[in-house]
């Protein structure tokens, strides 16, 4: 199991913020083990977390992602991982992703999207400009290894695959719910799926377990890591 969450709900800069983070490890725990001590540290110290919290994330996550490759140099066997994390400022959630696990909010019954598909056509179009290549080996893989082209870690893939993370902002007013999930859920169940499974559940622990059962019948191989955050009314 390389899979990693976190939670945090702390006072930075005289606002109260939560942070939240499903960390998907490959090659090892390393990297996720390393992003759950440092990422939302390096966030939460960024001294314009408040008034720029999108160039803050982007920043955190470079800064979090160079760090952690200058500690790897040693490392013989390569390893990497995947981040989801939601970030909740006063009226605003930012939803920063890289790789393929994903956020998805429900507003009024419907399911929408907060975070971005990875391997798109200008994803390739960036890798092979780089000088990188993508083939098909049972899923599209940069390099013929990776099934995505954004991750940390994973140093003997860059400069093809990148930690800079894809961000979307979303007022939380009329927001019912978020789920961050690895893509052991994703694998088996659409984002309507997910939101069904959630609506008529309360507590948002139990919320949580239930998806991670109803991947795990369907027959998910993959790691299965969901947290739901629910909006008291």
């Amino acid at each position: 199991m390389e899979d990693y969450y976190e939670i945090r709900i702390s006072e930075v800069q005289g606002k109260l913020v939560a942070l939240y983070g499903v960390y998907d490890g490959h090659g090892g725990f390393r990297t996720a083990d390393y992003l759950k001590k440092n990422l939302f540290n390096n966030l939460g110290s960024h001294p314009d977390f408040i008034k720029d919290t999108k160039l803050a994330i982007v920043e955190a996550f470079k800064q979090t992602d160079t760090e952690y490759l200058n500690e790897e140099k040693g490392q013989q066997k390569d390893a990497g991982l995947t981040a989801s994390t939601a970030v909740f400022v006063q009226d605003k959630i930012f939803v920063a992703n890289v790789g393929d696990s994903r956020v998805v909010a429900s507003r009024a019954g419907s399911a929408i999207p907060l975070s971005i598909v990875d391997l798109r056509t200008d994803e390739r179009e960036r890798i092979e400009k780089a000088g990188g290549f993508i083939v098909w080996a049972g899923t599209w893989r940069v390099g013929g290894v990776l099934a995505v082209s954004r991750a940390f870690g994973d140093k003997l893939l860059r400069p093809y695959v990148v930690a800079e993370p894809e961000i979307q902002e979303e007022e939380i007013d009329g927001v019912d719910f978020v789920i961050i999930a690895s893509d052991g859920l994703w694998n088996v169940a659409s984002n309507k799926d997910a939101v069904n499974i959630v609506q008529d559940i309360p507590d948002a622990e139990a919320a949580s377990r239930k998806l991670v059962e109803e991947a795990y019948g369907k027959g998910s191989s993959d790691n299965i890591t969901c947290l739901v955050v629910r909006f008291d009314k």
